[in-house]
C-alpha cells in the first residue's frame, strides 16, 4: 500500500470530523447576524464557538462522529488501482483511530450484524466506509472528497418516487414537505437540505451525495433557495427553538431524468454540523 496515500486521507478524516469549512463558518456569522429570537441566536452562536474549538484540537464536532462516505474525483490521463483503493480504505481507518471516531463497527455475520447480537468492536478503524462513488473530472488529478455522516439525518432521510405531473412545483413541493416533516424531527438544527434527484434510487443517492460535495454556502441556485425559505418559513429554529434558521441552506443536484410520470428523490436533511467534510488531493497527472 501507498504510506502517502494512507497519510493524507487519515489526516483528511480528521479534518472532515472536525472542522467547518469557511463558507459553512461565514453561513453560520450571517444567520447569527439576522436571527431575532434569543434562545436560538445563542444555539447558533454555541455551535459555531464549538466548532472553532474542535478545529483548535483536532476533536470530533460531535459524539456521533459518522460514517465515512468517501467521492473520488479522477481526471482523464490519471489512473486509479487496486492499491490506491486499498491506502485509502487504510486511511480511513488510520483517521478513525486518530480522530477518534467512536466504536461503531457491528460484529459478525449476516444476521448477526443485522441483530447487532454479537454487539460492537471496540476498534474506531473496524468501521468500514460506505462505497467508493467514483466520477470524471476535467482536471488532470485525483481528488478525494470525504464526508461523516451522522446517524440523525439518515433517519430522517428519503428516497422515494414524486408523480411530477409535468410541473417542477409539484417535485419542489414534495421535497418541502419531506424537509419540513425531517427537520421537525431531526433536533439538530440548522440543518443543510441535501437532494439528489435521479432515474433510480442509487442514481439519486449518487446525486445527493455529490450535491454535499459541489455544494457551497455562498451561492443557492433560484430552486435551492425556494427550498430552503419555505423550510425556514416553518419556523422550527435551531434546536427546535423557533426563529429564522431551520436550514443554513439547499444543495441540490439533478442528473439525467428519463421519459416517465415519476422523479426518484433523494433527500438528506443534515444536521447543523453536516455536511462534515473535507478534500484531499492524492495524484497529479505528469502527462
Amino acid at each position: 500500500m501507498n504510506d502517502r496515500i494512507i497519510e493524507i486521507v487519515s489526516n483528511g478524516v480528521v479534518a472532515a470530523g472536525s472542522s467547518f469549512l469557511p463558507d459553512k463558518k461565514a453561513v453560520y456569522k450571517r444567520a447569527i447576524a439576522r436571527e431575532k429570537n434569543s434562545q436560538a441566536r445563542w444555539t447558533l452562536e454555541t455551535i459555531l464557538e464549538n466548532a472553532v474549538v474542535a478545529e483548535e484540537n483536532h476533536s470530533p464536532l460531535c459524539d456521533d462522529t459518522g460514517i465515512p462516505h468517501l467521492v473520488l474525483d479522477v481526471g482523464p490521463n490519471c489512473h486509479v488501482t487496486g492499491d490506491m483503493l486499498e491506502s485509502i480504505k487504510e486511511g480511513v481507518r488510520h483517521g478513525l483511530r486518530k480522530l477518534p471516531g467512536r466504536p461503531m463497527a457491528i460484529k459478525g455475520d449476516d444476521a448477526q450484524r443485522l441483530d447487532q447480537s454479537l454487539g460492537m468492536d471496540d476498534d474506531p478503524g473496524a468501521l468500514e466506509a460506505a462505497p467508493i462513488l467514483i466520477r470524471p473530472i476535467a482536471e488532470d488529478r485525483i481528488r478525494l472528497h470525504i464526508m461523516m455522516f451522522g446517524g440523525g439525518p439518515a433517519i430522517r432521510a428519503k428516497t422515494y418516487r414524486v408523480f411530477h405531473k409535468h410541473s417542477v412545483d409539484t417535485v419542489i413541493d414534495e421535497i418541502v414537505s419531506w424537509a419540513t416533516e425531517g427537520t421537525k424531527l431531526l433536533g439538530c438544527t440548522p440543518g443543510t437540505i441535501a437532494v439528489g434527484i435521479g432515474r433510480s434510487h442509487y442514481e439519486a443517492t449518487s446525486m445527493m451525495l455529490q450535491a454535499l460535495v459541489d455544494g457551497t454556502y455562498d451561492k443557492q441556485t433560484q430552486l435551492e433557495q425556494r427550498i430552503t425559505d419555505r423550510v425556514n418559513a416553518a419556523g422550527v429554529g435551531a434546536l427546535g427553538l423557533g426563529g429564522n434558521t431551520t436550514v443554513l441552506a439547499t444543495f441540490m443536484k439533478v442528473g439525467p431524468q428519463r421519459a416517465s410520470g415519476v422523479r426518484i428523490v433523494c433527500m438528506r436533511p443534515c444536521c447543523c454540523f453536516e455536511p462534515r467534510i473535507a478534500t484531499v488531493e492524492l495524484e497529479e497527472s505528469t502527462k
